[in-house]
């Protein structure tokens, strides 16, 4: 039972729908370029093996459930609103990457491979829908991205904190370090676009 006046046990128990509700926010709406997918996830491995006890099966469902869902969101929100929904300028460029992923890996790989890169994998959903790929294809092929990305994460996390003892006490630094990673590949992305010349 849920002690509302225990931090640990609130998180532990409202933990995994928070990984849930991210990732149908990140991956279905178009306001995941603020949040933290791959920390997040990696994060909430690791808070399985900690004092907070978040739990790894719960966590191991409720997170490719989030992202699954929302993929398909995103897809069927394309779809309705058409190509108009991804020329908004802060979405532009992830769109094109988008795009340019479709056309140069086919469907499958370029929508397995998005769920790995942030920003992309925000707006490719949309841009399926939006480009009418064939949505049994679409949905086969997010959902087997979905479960490696977020079991693949969870799992990662829940190893570390698994060899490393008394993890509790390294927790803040090992966070620090993970938001720091996962935010090396928007700031690559963000020199890119600051290097490129000016039309």
């Amino acid at each position: 039972m849920m002690n509302l006046l225990d931090p640990q046990s609130l998180l532990s128990q409202l933990g995994p729908w928070a990984v849930l509700l991210v990732m149908f926010a990140e991956t279905g709406l178009l306001i995941g370029f603020f949040l933290p997918g791959d920390s997040l996830l990696f994060t909430a491995g690791l808070l399985t093996t900690t004092g907070i006890h978040l739990s790894l099966p719960l966590t191991l469902v409720f997170a490719p459930l989030g992202a699954v869902m929302g993929a398909q969101v995103g897809y069927l929100i394309g779809r309705k609103l058409g190509p108009s929904i991804v020329e908004r300028p802060r979405l532009k460029r992830a769109a094109e990457r988008a795009r340019e992923h479709l056309e140069s890996y086919g469907v499958g790989r370029a929508v397995v491979l998005a769920r790995f890169i942030p920003g992309v994998r925000t707006v490719m959903n949309p841009v399926a829908g939006a480009l009418r790929i064939d949505a049994t294809v679409f949905t086969r092929w997010q959902v087997a991205g979905g479960v490696v990305w977020t079991i693949g994460l969870v799992l990662a996390g829940h190893l570390l904190g698994s060899q490393i003892p008394g993890v509790d006490k390294y927790l803040l630094p090992i966070i620090a370090v993970i938001i720091v990673v996962s935010l090396v590949p928007v700031g690559l992305e963000f020199l890119r676009q600051r290097s490129r010349p000016v039309a």
